[in-house]
């Protein structure tokens, strides 16, 4: 048991120490635009398309339900309002970060897993350069940008499939969901889901590329460090929402 927290506590302290060294590494010299361009179109781009599905098929199905659960009371009017700041401040931040933690969480530990086990970042080091300036700047900058703007365009989509539904289902007016959409989301609530997922991004590109610095026992190592990264990330980001949604209301509501 003691042991076991004493690993626990070592880990936490090694991936402070890998925030550090990357945080000096974004505002020094070298900086590797390249490399961030390129994570930015395989992370970003690249998981465009589930997000639009998984945002576009959430706000179908969400309002799908809350609007024949709330018309058996008279409520069908409040489905906008409902389904849209559920979208923007929990739904969508945490659908996405759950899904860049299994795509690019996972793909970024193996990746560098397997630079690991084949002594290409000890060939790195050898040329004189940094591994964290070259592999861990790049993807961990490249997870803040893209994550909070990915999950606002799923908001986005989401309530486009929520108004799809509204007309179509329940004949809401497209203009009556429109502005009650606009009328109850605020400025403050799409700048917390946004400030949510920057805190994601960041766990997910840390412990994902710590743990493939970590890695170990060639092939079979790559994979357990892949699945150790959709774990733990999916338990902080799932118990880390909670805290920082109370820290949000707190601060602006």
């Amino acid at each position: 048991m003691i042991s076991s927290v004493k690993s626990q506590l070592q880990q936490t302290g090694e991936v402070f120490r890998l925030f550090q060294q990357s945080l000096h590494g974004m505002f020094t010299a070298p900086f590797y635009w390249g490399r961030l361009f390129e994570q930015i179109i395989h992370l970003g781009i690249g998981s465009l398309s589930i997000t639009l599905v998984i945002g576009f098929v959430t706000g179908l199905v969400m309002t799908l339900q809350f609007g024949y659960g709330l018309a058996k009371f008279g409520g069908t009017l409040y489905v906008p309002a409902i389904v849209s700041l559920s979208l923007v401040k929990e739904i969508c931040p945490i659908f996405t970060s759950l899904l860049i933690a299994g795509r690019i969480g996972s793909g970024m530990s193996a990746e560098i897993g397997a630079m690991q086990v084949t002594q290409q970042v000890d060939a790195i080091r050898a040329l004189g350069t940094s591994p964290t300036r070259v592999l861990v700047v790049p993807r961990l900058l490249a997870t803040i940008i893209s994550l909070p703007l990915l999950a606002t365009l799923s908001s986005f989509v989401g309530i486009l499939g929520g108004l799809i539904i509204a007309h179509t289902e329940f004949n809401m007016p497209v203009g009556f969901y429109v502005n009650k959409v606009l009328r109850t989301i605020k400025l403050v609530d799409v700048f917390g889901s946004m400030a949510k997922c920057f805190f994601f991004a960041i766990v997910i590109a840390l412990l994902a590329c710590y743990r493939g610095f970590k890695t170990s026992e060639g092939t079979q190592g790559v994979g357990t460090a892949a699945q150790w990264v959709v774990v733990r990330t999916s338990i902080i980001i799932l118990i880390s929402d909670f805290f920082l949604s109370k820290a949000i209301i707190l601060l602006f509501e």
